[in-house]
């Protein structure tokens, strides 16, 4: 269930990552908030709505660093392409779009296998 959102709060999230550029106070101004009012009480007011438009963002951009990804591979000595290939990597993996590790594990037998119990000093 979302929860209703004053105009000022909706105004924030809008320009948190585009006029702002991801700076809080800056986005609390441009949202039309006091200059008396908390950064960090507008901030922690609207924590998970920051988190859900943070991951949105990834998203977003997650295209962007795949296709610099891709053009590594045309230019791989490219000045500064480490840098680059390491922040799109975080960005993919933290967009969701990361390596899936899998393990398989299958039994013939259908057998259980237990273990002895533990012995030591942890006991």
């Amino acid at each position: 269930m979302t929860r209703q959102l004053t105009a000022n709060q909706e105004k924030f999230l809008e320009v948190l990552f585009e006029e702002a550029g991801g700076n809080h106070a800056v986005a609390k101004r441009l949202a039309g908030y006091s200059e008396n009012t908390p950064t960090k009480s507008v901030s922690d007011s609207l924590k998970h709505e920051v988190i859900e438009a943070t991951t949105n963002f990834l998203v977003q951009i997650g295209p962007k660093a795949a296709v610099a990804m891709a053009k590594a591979l045309d230019d791989p000595t490219e000045l500064g392409i480490r840098d680059k290939m390491s922040a799109a990597r975080d960005i993919l993996d933290r967009g969701g779009f990361g390596k899936v590790d899998r393990v398989d594990v299958t039994s013939s037998s259908g057998g259980v296998f237990i273990l002895p119990a533990k012995e030591g000093k942890n006991e």
